[in-house]
């Protein structure tokens, strides 16, 4: 009985001293994320927007109402997480958007779009794809198929629909509609909101 007792105190101590360290590594390393992820969402804007400054870039809330609604209406497991004017809207806006489909789990993009409505840039942010099929959508050769487009909707063209055909990378459809998805809730949005 006196030796579980120990064992016992023993555990709870170790418990007690591993929570504690934990805590202190997540104090001294959330200053430091917190800048590097705005950071890269800063050189996001400026990849979407190429020909803006860092001062051009103003945050607009998002309304939630036509957030929710734009997401319910597309269809897709996603949100609209940020929204930016350029130059006051001038320009145009960046929204930042979520589509949870991708094969690997949420994918997270930025997305350019001039006041006419054309997409001036994708960024990711965040995706966790298979490396060599999934992560391909990184690759300008994909994502540059919604640059320069006006349009109300993208569409996989191997899944057929209305709006602009986009191809899909050979082995990764799951990631294909994810981000055609996103790209999809960032226009609704715009057309919806602005």
């Amino acid at each position: 009985m006196n030796k579980i007792i120990k064992n016992t105190a023993i555990l709870t101590a170790i418990t007690l001293i591993a929570g504690l360290l934990l805590g202190l590594v997540y104090e001294v390393t959330k200053t430091p994320i917190a800048q590097t992820q705005e950071a890269a969402k800063r050189e996001a804007w400026l990849q979407v927007f190429p020909e803006a400054s860092e001062d051009d870039f103003e945050a607009v809330d998002v309304d939630q109402k036509v957030a929710d609604q734009v997401i319910k209406d597309l269809g897709i497991k996603g949100s609209i997480d940020e929204v930016c004017s350029v130059k006051g809207g001038e320009a145009g806006y960046v929204i930042t958007a979520t589509d949870g489909e991708g094969y690997g789990g949420d994918i997270q993009i930025t997305v350019g779009i001039t006041a006419d409505g054309t997409i001036s840039g994708v960024a990711f942010l965040s995706i966790s794809e298979t490396a060599g099929l999934g992560m391909k959508a990184t690759d300008s050769s994909f994502y540059s198929q919604y640059v320069g487009k006006q349009t109300d909707k993208f569409y996989v063209s191997k899944d057929g629909g209305e709006g602009e055909p986009i191809d899909a990378i050979s082995g990764a459809s799951f990631t294909s509609r994810a981000v055609t998805g996103a790209v999809n809730a960032a226009l609704a949005y715009f057309h919806s909101a602005f």
